[in-house]
């Protein structure tokens, strides 16, 4: 410890730090020895940050955060008490590049008044400081974490000046007089570097090397994986502050509040009653947490000890950044692994399908799958008529023309679109498929007007009506709507388990599937049926030579004159058992 015999040299140098000037005249009232603390208390308190919100002291051996105006440099303070004393001193930027410098004001040999306590004159504690503005130790500009580092340094009065030129920027700082046994930081290995190992089109496999931190000093060490797609980053405040700013870090202070009481018993120091002699009250600065849409571009999950990572449902053909940071659960300080960025590959190229004016296109479509279909007119037209028949379950229809858009519906069973034709115009038409299961559909696209559709017509329910009063231990009795338009129906029965469920059923209401495809023994009988009035476009049909106590299964196809058949929703009947 070098001799100082009066702390009144730096009166002038701390008069804008009310904050430290109290602990420096108690130092000096008390034999110019600092006091002693106590280790587990300190240890304790150094973990909740709050306390050290605004403090112009950096704490020995903590890491603390803090916040800057643009143009409006920030000063921290520190004292080394001894001459040789190792030294290392961490800024972190967070939301901007900073630029900040290290300067040591060396302790006086001597000072005047021979340890009476009486301070020198104003005027030439001023001139003796102004003499000695320090020495600059360190400078340095930019984004990265970067460090001082002294193996041995004098003792003194340390000061740290930072300044961020760009925008109001949050930071962190750690400085430590015992490098060697802090180690707060993990750790990285001797290869640094985050590798991608496996890519496809909505999956990336990340791996890196372990910390020694971990498995070797036995300090509980986590990673965390940050994924966004702008850039890569350099340190895990930087990557919080992206995410949002109020849940990562304390909300600016407000202008002239910058330097609160800073109560040292708060850290195992004893107070000896200095704070409440001086009428010192705590002065928190409130604060005000506001809700944020959860950001879509950057994601950041933290996966335990593992090396190894996959990150799933990212958008195909689009460039990613990843980022791992070692985390010290105890301290909750970090350490970045060199990031990396990958493409995902592109979705598999979907062979479209030309379609042929007037024809009948059968398509089928894998679970959530998508099928492209081409239709180029040779001729010029003026309307273009679609229509799509979804076999199974309901269907996503989208059509463009010459990359603009025309339709996108939800279709189920049979629809039909006119769609306003342009000279040489071209049409894409899109087919999304059901979530549930595959999808079979039948589609024509035309340009020639004709009397008759290629499908037949269909009322709005296409539900089978079974009477129960009607129903007999040989026979059953249905119902079902048609339309205007003279058809085509086909009665067909199938006896099936008592326990025939929904799932089965599913299965076998293909629509599409036309009475060619039935055994012979199954059919029931066909009749033609229209209406004029559709409101009378009902009709019934008793189906006989069934047994006692069994269950059938009733389909009802409509085929349209060209041959085209649509099936109506089957139903389930069960006759009497005893009669």
């Amino acid at each position: 410890m070098r001799p100082c015999r009066g702390w009144s040299w730096l009166l002038p140098l701390l008069q804008p730090l009310p904050l430290l000037l109290p602990l420096l005249l108690v130092l000096g009232a008390e034999g110019q020895k600092l006091p002693t603390r106590d280790e587990g208390l300190f240890q304790m308190q150094i973990r909740d940050k709050s306390l050290f919100h605004d403090s112009s002291v950096i704490p020995d051996g903590a890491e603390i955060s803090g916040y800057l105006f643009r143009d409006t440099p920030k000063r921290y303070y520190f004292v080394v008490e001894e001459d040789n004393t190792p030294l290392s001193v961490t800024v972190t930027p967070c939301d901007a590049p900073l630029e900040w410098k290290l300067v040591l004001q060396e302790l006086p040999e001597e000072a005047s008044g021979e340890a009476s306590g009486e301070p020198e004159p104003l005027d030439q504690q001023k001139q003796q400081v102004t003499v000695d503005e320090g020495t600059e130790l360190f400078n340095y500009k930019g984004n990265d974490v970067e460090s001082y580092i002294a193996t041995s340094t004098p003792s003194g009065l340390y000061q740290l000046e930072i300044l961020s030129t760009e925008k109001d920027s949050n930071f962190k700082v750690y400085a430590t007089t015992t490098p060697e046994s802090d180690q707060p930081y993990p750790e990285l290995p001797y290869d640094p570097r985050v590798d991608v190992t496996a890519l496809g089109r909505t999956t990336v496999t990340l791996a890196w090397k372990p910390t020694p931190t971990g498995f070797l000093m036995g300090q509980p060490v986590q990673y965390c994986v940050v994924i966004n797609k702008e850039h890569n980053f350099k340190s895990m405040c930087a990557a919080e502050a992206k995410i949002s700013a109020d849940d990562a870090f304390m909300l600016a202070p407000k202008p002239g509040r910058d330097f609160s009481p800073f109560d040292f018993a708060h850290f195992g120091f004893p107070s000896n009653g200095f704070g409440k002699d001086r009428g010192l009250t705590s002065n928190k600065i409130s604060r005000a947490y506001t809700v944020k849409p959860k950001q879509s571009d950057i994601q950041k999950v933290c996966i335990g000890n593992k090396n190894i990572f996959t990150i799933s449902d990212l958008k195909p053909d689009t460039q990613f950044y990843f980022d791992v940071f070692a985390v010290n659960s105890a301290t909750n300080t970090s350490t970045a692994y060199v990031g990396t960025f990958a493409r995902t590959k592109e979705e598999a190229r979907q062979k479209t399908v030309e379609l042929k004016d007037g024809k009948v296109a059968d398509v089928f479509i894998k679970r959530k799958g998508s099928k492209f279909l081409r239709f180029a007119p040779v001729s010029s037209h003026q309307k273009v008529t679609l229509f799509v028949h979804a076999c199974l379950d309901t269907v996503q229809v989208q059509v463009r023309r010459d990359g603009k858009l025309l339709l996108s519906q939800n279709v189920e069973g049979v629809r039909q679109f006119q769609l306003r034709g342009k000279p040489k115009g071209k049409y894409l038409i899109r087919l999304r498929g059901s979530r549930k299961g595959a999808s079979t559909l039948k589609v024509l696209a035309t340009t020639k007007p004709s009397s008759k559709q290629p499908f037949p017509s269909l009322p709005e329910d296409t539900r089978i009506k079974a009477f129960d009063k009607l129903r007999t231990c040989s026979s059953a009795t249905v119902a079902w709507l048609g339309t205007q338009d003279r058809n085509k129906y086909c009665i067909y029965r199938k006896e099936v388990a008592e326990n025939y469920g929904e799932e089965q059923r599913r299965k076998e209401q293909n629509q599409c599937a036309g009475p060619e495809s039935r055994r012979k023994s199954e059919k029931v009988l066909c009749k033609y049926f229209h209406s004029p009035n559709l409101q009378k476009a009902v009709t019934t049909e008793t189906i006989t030579g069934l047994e006692p106590g069994k269950t059938y299964l009733l389909d009802v196809y409509v085929v349209a004159h060209s041959g085209h058949s649509v099936k109506y929703q089957s139903k389930l009947v069960k006759t009497r058992k005893y009669c």
